[in-house]
């Protein structure tokens, strides 16, 4: 139980990668806020998957892109669980479209989500954890952000802020015991990727040396290594998890 006594805030965590990282923390004996903004009866549904299994877990709907629902999320944490050790910057939206048909309103909610949210949760997740002298901030990027996607310049831009943010964040707390890292997963099996029709599917596929997309259990696996004793000596990196898709390209 590597996690044991420790308390994490997954965010965007009643699905897909949320939600397999919050079980995969969970497991590892960390006690977990399921972070939400709309889907409350499938983050319940996480909560009792995590109690079923031993655990602790509550379920915390809160719009992280709205500075006063960040803040709120935090101050909910420490009322329940009396501090903050790990944080996951997982939710995420998209808004896909070339860029001559891209709605400004479709700009700002990305960016919102996306990178302000990141924000806003890190700013005050920091405050307990600079208290602390110890915490752990994941932030989840994308290989877009690092390679750039054809209708997705509102996604790119944000996900390409996140790494930025991450590196700088990691300097600025270093020395508090405070360590920030990135996860940049590919193509994965998620109800954001399930919108693709199967042609386009198939042609992602095409691209990844190792012939499928991932598992959101496979991206949790990494960031509880990063949130995990042994990552100790890991701070202001991008861990691609791709299969090898940017490699091929």
């Amino acid at each position: 139980m590597e996690l044991q006594d420790q308390v994490a805030i997954v965010t965007g965590a009643s699905r897909g990668i949320g939600r397999a990282t919050a079980l995969r923390l969970a497991g590892a004996g960390a006690r977990v806020v399921v972070n939400y903004a709309h889907q409350a009866g499938a983050a319940e549904e996480v909560v009792a998957a995590i109690e079923d299994g031993g655990g602790r877990a509550i379920a915390v709907p809160a719009d992280v892109g709205d500075y006063q629902g960040a803040k709120k999320l935090i101050q909910t944490t420490i009322e329940n669980f009396g501090r903050v050790d790990i944080l996951v910057n997982n939710a995420g939206i998209s808004r896909d479209n070339l860029i001559a048909r891209l709605k400004p309103e479709d700009w700002d909610a990305v960016l919102r989500t996306n990178l302000t949210g990141v924000f806003n949760c890190c700013q005050a997740a920091l405050k307990p954890m600079l208290r602390q002298r110890y915490g752990r901030i994941i932030n989840l990027t994308s290989v877009v952000g690092l390679r750039g996607n054809a209708g997705q310049v509102n996604y790119a831009a944000a996900k390409a802020g996140v790494i930025g943010f991450t590196r700088a964040l990691a300097k600025e707390v270093a020395s508090r015991g405070i360590l920030v890292n990135a996860v940049a997963p590919g193509f994965v099996t998620t109800d954001m990727t399930a919108a693709l029709n199967e042609t386009a599917r198939e042609e992602f596929y095409r691209h990844i040396p190792l012939g499928r997309p991932g598992e959101p259990e496979e991206i949790a696996e990494v960031i509880f290594f990063l949130a995990s004793p042994g990552a100790r000596y890991i701070t202001g990196q991008v861990l691609v998890v791709d299969g090898g898709l940017t490699l091929a390209l």
